[in-house]
């Protein structure tokens, strides 16, 4: 089983042992505005773009051939690349003079493969953020265009996950959908600075949250987080539509559910019933469990 570990409401409304079932907040006076929310997602866009523009000036042909990846990948992340572009262009078209301008980052990768993973957990996490965000527009063809954006952002998950990696294509039978403040603790991992005249977003970042390197479900794993806290703590292990939640001792150990499968964000809460952000604590992580076809976990 691989694990990839980084440092980005669930709402619980009904629980089974160890689940809870989320759904989209309801909207209130402080439910950020429709530009607000493309700007997000531009946001985002700035940064894939980013990421696939200096990756692709990094690393060659030649480069990726001596990582042992197929001979196609490259071009494959170049559509990819071209993908982002078109995202962010049409997105810009959309919010007009009020769009964001790109951030300045600070990207993970170090070589072939630690783009591709990168690439992977970016995409991945895309797919959540619009996911999440897309209950707070209201606009009809702001919905639709999310949506086409959102399928490409899974496809894109899913070959690299899939076709490169040789893993699992899909996680289970519904993707994870975040909050923005989830996400962008998420994304603000790579971002150093964005330009003081861009829109604020009404976005904030939670504590990094750290595992282990090679972690696995079943394991009792130390985690780590810069916050101070009281009371008992709990990981509330995000996949799907729902929340698995584990008791955090005190020397900040947890037990990895078993059944975790695929890609899984915990999060630290103060509640073992829901993850909304007044009850979280830090986080959340990207992990990434993967299973063979026959559903089984690989080692």
């Amino acid at each position: 089983m691989k694990v990839a570990a980084a440092s980005l409401t669930l709402l619980a409304v009904a629980a089974l042992p160890e689940l809870c079932v989320a759904v989209p907040a309801k909207r209130d006076s402080s439910t950020p505005t429709e530009i607000q929310i493309l700007n997000f997602a531009l946001t985002l866009e700035h940064l894939e773009n980013a990421f696939y523009t200096q990756g692709l000036q990094k690393y060659t042909q030649q480069d990726f051939l001596n990582a042992d990846l197929p001979t196609w990948a490259r071009g494959r992340w170049n559509q990819i690349a071209q993908h982002e572009s078109t995202h962010v262009s049409f997105l810009e078209s959309v919010i007009g003079d009020q769009a964001v301008q790109p951030c300045t980052y600070s990207f993970p990768d170090t070589d072939p493969m630690s783009f591709v993973t990168t690439s992977f957990m970016l995409e991945t996490v895309g797919v959540s953020a619009y996911s999440g965000a897309v209950h707070l527009l209201s606009n009809s063809d702001h919905i639709t265009s999310s949506a086409a954006i959102l399928a490409v952002e899974a496809r894109q998950s899913a070959w690299i996950n899939s076709a490169v990696l040789k893993a699992n294509p899909w996680n289970t039978a519904f993707d994870t959908p975040l909050d923005l403040n989830h996400v962008w603790t998420l994304a603000s991992g790579v971002i150093v600075s964005c330009p003081s005249s861009n829109m604020p977003l009404p976005v904030k970042a939670f504590p990094a949250l750290s595992f282990p390197a090679g972690a696995q479900p079943g394991q009792t794993v130390q985690v780590s987080f810069n916050a101070t806290t009281s009371g008992q703590l709990y990981v509330a292990f995000i996949a799907g539509l729902g929340a698995t939640f584990a008791p955090l001792s005190s020397q900040m150990t947890v037990v990895i559910p078993s059944s975790l499968q695929g890609v899984v964000f915990p999060v630290v809460t103060s509640s073992d019933t829901m993850v909304t952000d007044n009850v979280t604590i830090a986080g959340p992580a990207f992990l990434s469990f993967h299973f063979n076809s026959d559903g089984m976990d690989e080692p």
